[in-house]
């Protein structure tokens, strides 16, 4: 077991942000991590965040390290090193050996290369992937595909059920920040489980990688004017055209699935497209963004382990920032910082008119709305958010599941309530109960 104080070198960071690279974090991760058993703490902590700095200031890391030391033996060598992208965060595990044991160093990284969070865990790869026991995959086949054109051509996933067509189908809409197209995060694969579960139901579904991942590989930064529209919409509706023009899918019967962001996005994507059959929400904010980041803050701050001061410091952050939000002109060329990630103006300002329910509400066709009981970053708030406007309507169905967090997988917290960011490094699958609504709720339409 690692040693308790390592909690305190954990400094949270919300998990939905759009981060973007501008450097090799892989060297930089190698290079911080010899410093810090080099004993170099001021360096480490004019690498860091200012909440980061504040929360485990030289001395305090010092300690910190003393005491894992004396449990591990001195520190040899670094062993090698593995880089992702964790929901916009750039995230590198540095396997460090020690006398007595080996650990990863994990070293999170925000769009300004300033180290954010850092924390020691066991070493070795994370657990593979491996299909769902509901997936058939002799039921189904899978095509590479291109979604849009020109600079933004984005690689894709056709999922196509064996036999014979037209098929109803499905295009998945990711999340805020990088996304491949299964929207991996940590071992889980969401949109692959979603995928391989409903082609073996006989829907097919396709998968794209998101804009912004390419632009992180490409190092290009959101430029002025960027709002979701270029960030989102355009895609989905680029992947929604490339369906309506196959001769194995059905027409008319084309669905926009939207996770999280994609959520909150899916009527907009859906309003005045006649491709698309019918929106299903999944875990869709209808509240403001910069609101939602200071309620998970909050709630994180009550997790046992955290620090209390470092966690109030990111709450004013984000309060700070969601007041310059509201107070945005009309036009304005301004950046906002968001707890590290940088965007324009441009992409609040053109949310601020925007209105998730509301505009769900205006369109003539069917809409399914699924929401996790113990989802920490999407709510009961929003859930009820969209029941309050569109419960009246008789195209539209609501499904809570309990138990489930934001990526509808079983959460480990204990208890019935909000579950926990370790939820997200956990082994798991879209729960089949939900897969088998989807491909119901499609069918019946």
């Amino acid at each position: 077991m690692l040693p308790r104080t390592l909690a305190s070198l954990v400094v949270s960071v919300p998990l939905w942000l759009a981060a973007l690279p501008a450097q090799d974090f892989t060297a930089q991760a190698k290079a911080l991590a010899a410093d810090l058993f080099a004993r170099q703490f001021d360096k480490v902590a004019s690498q860091s965040t200012e909440r980061m700095a504040e929360a485990i200031p030289p001395a305090k890391l010092a300690a910190i390290l003393d005491d894992l030391l004396a449990k591990t033996g001195p520190f040899r060598a670094i062993a090698g090193t593995r880089a992702e992208i964790q929901q916009g965060y750039h995230v590198v595990s540095v396997t460090c050996q020690f006398e007595k044991t080996s650990l990863d160093l994990r070293l999170v990284f925000d769009a300004a290369g300033k180290l954010a969070g850092m924390f020691f865990a066991p070493s070795g790869p994370q657990a593979e992937w491996s299909a769902p026991s509901y997936a058939r995959p002799a039921a189904f086949e899978e095509r590479q595909v291109v979604i849009g054109s020109g600079k933004w051509q984005l690689p894709g996933i056709l999922t196509l059920p064996r036999g014979t067509g037209p098929f109803p189908a499905i295009v998945l809409v990711h999340g805020s920040g990088p996304h491949d197209g299964d929207e991996t995060i940590g071992p889980n694969k969401p949109f692959k489980d979603l995928a391989w579960g409903l082609a073996g139901r006989g829907i097919a579904v396709l998968r794209y990688t998101k804009r912004t991942l390419k632009m992180a590989e490409l190092k290009e930064p959101a430029a002025a004017g960027f709002t979701v529209k270029e960030e989102t919409v355009d895609d989905a509706r680029a992947a929604v055209s490339l369906l309506a023009g196959a001769p194995e899918i059905r027409g008319g019967k084309i669905y926009v699935l939207g996770h999280s962001l994609g959520g909150m996005l899916a009527p907009r994507i859906a309003e005045g497209n006649g491709n698309i059959a019918g929106i299903i929400v999944m875990a869709g904010s209808c509240r403001p963004l910069e609101q939602s980041v200071i309620e998970q803050l909050k709630y994180l701050a009550t997790l046992p382990g955290t620090d209390a001061a470092a966690a109030a410091k990111q709450i004013e952050a984000a309060e700070r920032t969601a007041k310059e939000i509201q107070d945005l002109a009309p036009g304005s060329a301004a950046t906002i910082d968001l707890l590290g990630s940088r965007l324009p103006g441009s992409y609040f300002l053109d949310l601020r008119s925007y209105h998730p329910a509301e505009t769900a509400a205006g369109l003539k066709i069917p809409i399914l709305v699924l929401q996790g009981a113990r989802d920490y970053q999407v709510t009961l708030k929003d859930f009820d958010g969209w029941k309050a406007v569109l419960g009246g309507k008789s195209t539209a169905t609501f499904r809570l599941y309990a138990g489930l967090t934001h990526l509808f997988m079983p959460s480990a917290a204990p208890g019935t309530g909000p579950g926990t960011p370790q939820d997200y490094a956990r082994p798991g699958h879209v729960v089949e109960e939900v897969i088998a609504d989807i491909a119901a709720w499609i069918l019946e339409h």
